[in-house]
């Protein structure tokens, strides 16, 4: 009996392992784009076969879905994470550009993704739940700790972070991201509002001595 049940258990594992080193795989092939960008380059990298690929996910898009699903997982995991971080601006800002990654990877499938979200209201609703919460928490944390502007919204971040990442499409376009997104937190931080006093001018000494 214990035989049989380790010959049964031993393939839901492996099944385990299979997908998440497929979604792993898609999410590396995916992020980079072009033409590459290819399920059997998925299977390749993963070192599955096309057909094992097929089985966990039998469309192209179920499994766009799945990559896009885990990213949004793995971004409101990373917020939990960074919430006991000492420095809360620092936190915000190594989620958002961890969020730019996440961007690229929605950018290399996001014709499949388009027709995804068209069929699915529940997709569209689960993302922008999540990842609202999850950059509000650390919003919040930066702004109660008098860091950052009071004024700003999570989904201000939000759409900032995509309007970025999507005004450049050229190679190496991250890089350049990253870069202004390391501005574009900075000048959100609360500006001190002690302002250092002006120097005062001496009164100027009379060239006429005052008779006595």
């Amino acid at each position: 009996m214990d035989d049989h049940t380790d010959q049964t258990r031993k393939p839901r594992a492996d099944a385990v392992r299979n997908r998440e080193r497929v979604l792993e795989a898609a999410k590396a092939v995916f992020n980079a784009g072009g033409p590459e960008a290819s399920l059997e380059a998925v299977a390749k990298r993963a070192g599955v076969g096309i057909g094992t690929l097929y089985r966990h996910f039998p469309t192209r898009e179920d499994l766009f879905e799945a990559v896009y699903r885990r990213e949004v997982e793995q971004l409101s995991e990373l917020a939990e994470q960074l919430k006991i971080a000492k420095d809360p601006v620092d936190a915000l800002r190594r989620w958002l550009r961890s969020g730019v990654e996440f961007v690229a990877t929605k950018k290399g499938m996001s014709a499949a993704l388009a027709l995804t979200f068209q069929s699915s209201s529940e997709l569209a609703a689960f993302s922008m739940d999540r990842l609202t919460k999850a950059i509000g928490s650390l919003l919040d944390r930066a702004v109660a700790a008098g860091e950052m502007r009071a004024d700003v919204s999570p989904e201000d971040l939000l759409r900032a972070l995509i309007g970025m990442c999507y005004m450049h499409d050229q190679p190496g376009w991250q890089s350049s991201v990253l870069r202004m997104l390391d501005v574009f937190v900075d000048g959100l931080r609360v500006q001190p509002t002690g302002k250092p006093k002006a120097r005062s001018a001496k009164p100027a000494k009379s060239a006429v001595k005052r008779k006595r």
